[in-house]
């Protein structure tokens, strides 16, 4: 059931709303969602129909959505992977794009007209984006809308990355971008949201969302932390990747960052987010 204290998983205007929260919110009118799925590269995510409003977050190509409705090149939806509800470029989804059988597994990878690397590449596709695959023609995989990938840059759907800090230290150097979701920008959330996917664990979108529902506790102490442990601040987290070193994207190198979580801490402390809040283990095995 849709929790109504976070406005930012909760599919509704004061015009309109999902049917299923008939009863429950006050709405003018209340619709029946469609399916749709995204089959651009990447899209923002918007609070408002509007070019000037700000990122929230992003979908990546094979994103599922539920699409309310549509008008003035908007679409307003609420996406499947984590609930979050906004809007997104109308041009950028499709109702009937075919589930992806493959995922993304280079940082970036370029998809062309033929399976000829020496053509023009009609576009790029980044880390994690879903692909729908009809067939094969020698190094390349067909999508099903005629564009072609190289293979080794995709591996089938279930296949994952068991150590979700590998991928972290992977994207490195990757530009920081508030409500970032791809390896062209990401902001804190972003990063630990997309390495986790990748090891095959959900993950909210929001680092205080994802504070409140990931893992299991942990004293907010700084030692006997392990690979893949996650710090959180107010409005902020952070990946171990061993006792002593944190990996982040953040405001501060304007960038995913590898620092010692001591000096993070010190720094951190000056600034708004203040204290550590929690810390928080996915798992035993991850990273381990």
């Amino acid at each position: 059931m849709t929790d109504l204290t976070d406005v930012r998983l909760v599919p509704a205007r004061p015009d309109l709303a999902d049917v299923r929260l008939q009863g429950r919110v006050e709405a003018t009118r209340y619709v029946a969602g469609r399916s749709g799925r995204l089959i651009a590269a990447s899209a923002p995510l918007r609070r408002r129909p509007s070019q000037d409003a700000g990122i929230e977050t992003e979908a990546v190509m094979g994103d599922p959505v539920t699409l309310y409705e549509t008008g003035e090149g908007f679409a307003f939806v609420q996406l499947e992977t984590d609930g979050y509800v906004g809007y997104l470029p109308e041009a950028a989804l499709a109702p009937e794009a075919p589930a992806p059988t493959h995922q993304v597994t280079a940082l970036r990878t370029f998809l062309y007209p033929a399976p000829n690397m020496k053509r023009p590449p009609l576009g790029h596709v980044s880390l994690g984006a879903g692909l729908g695959i009809t067939g094969r023609e020698g190094d390349f995989l067909r999508l099903a809308d005629g564009a072609y990938v190289f293979a080794d840059h995709c591996v089938p759907v279930g296949i994952v990355e068991p150590d979700p800090a590998a991928t972290a230290e992977r994207l490195v150097g990757t530009p920081y971008l508030w409500g970032g979701r791809t390896s062209l920008g990401l902001d804190c959330s972003g990063l630990v949201q997309l390495c986790l996917a990748l090891a095959g664990v959900p993950s909210p979108r929001d680092a205080d969302q994802q504070e409140a529902a990931l893992g299991t506790a942990l004293p907010t102490r700084l030692d006997g932390l392990i690979r893949g442990d996650l710090v959180f601040w107010r409005g902020h987290v952070g990946m171990m990747l061993d006792e002593s070193r944190l990996i982040h994207a953040n405001g501060h190198h304007m960038a995913v960052a590898v620092e010692s979580l001591a000096v993070a801490v010190a720094r951190i402390a000056e600034k708004s987010y203040g204290a550590v809040t929690s810390i928080r283990r996915i798992t035993p095995s991850i990273g381990s």
